[in-house]
């Protein structure tokens, strides 16, 4: 009769695999308690020799004797080299990460540039200010490209930074021309022959 993965009880870390939760179930059935112990510290080293790559943390041996104690279930009762972690440490759900909720009017120029604009529109008239209203009205560009491959016109872009300083920076069309952006060709996948 065939068992499917589907027909066994889940497992805690599946990143191990069956193979390693089977030699930490024969652990928990073993009864001496010496033996338990040299049989964990053989699943500990079998785990490591999984992922090679991250042995060089300095949190790792730590971090495979949690993972044993998980797997598991807590009920292994054998001298941990390190405190392994509390069960009811993982059932604790961290605080959710409060996103800042900003109103953007013009999603494609970005919460980052619009500030940007702001600051832009404080600042008093001279080089420094020309300089970068220059600046952000090319990336203004370059950034409604993205959503328009067709092409920008320049005196839209004006018109948003017009709209976006709240009439603070206003520029003619013929005051100032904007970088000329071509569209990135679109990579193919096809390979290249060594000649």
């Amino acid at each position: 009769m065939l068992r499917y993965n589907t027909q066994l009880k889940t497992l805690p870390l599946p990143e191990y695999g069956r193979n390693i939760q089977s030699m930490v179930d024969h652990c928990l059935t073993i009864e001496d308690r010496d033996e338990r112990n040299r049989c964990a510290r053989t699943i500990v080293a079998t785990m490591a020799n999984l992922f090679p790559e991250l042995k060089n943390g300095g949190e790792y041996d730590h971090k495979l004797w949690d993972h044993l104690a998980i797997m598991s279930e807590f009920k292994l009762d054998i001298d941990y080299p390190c405190e392994v972690i509390d069960a009811g440490n993982l059932a604790t759900m961290p605080e959710p990460v409060k996103y800042p909720s900003v109103k953007m009017r013009y999603r494609h120029y970005g919460n980052s540039l619009e500030r940007m604009i702001a600051k832009a529109a404080e600042m008093e008239a001279g080089e420094e200010r020309d300089t970068l209203v220059k600046l952000l009205a090319n990336q203004m560009k370059k950034l409604m490209l993205a959503v328009n491959s067709d092409g920008v016109d320049d005196s839209k872009v004006f018109k948003d930074l017009a709209e976006l300083s709240g009439g603070a920076i206003r520029i003619n069309s013929d005051e100032l021309k904007l970088h000329e952006f071509k569209q990135a060709p679109q990579p193919t996948n096809k390979k290249k022959r060594k000649k």
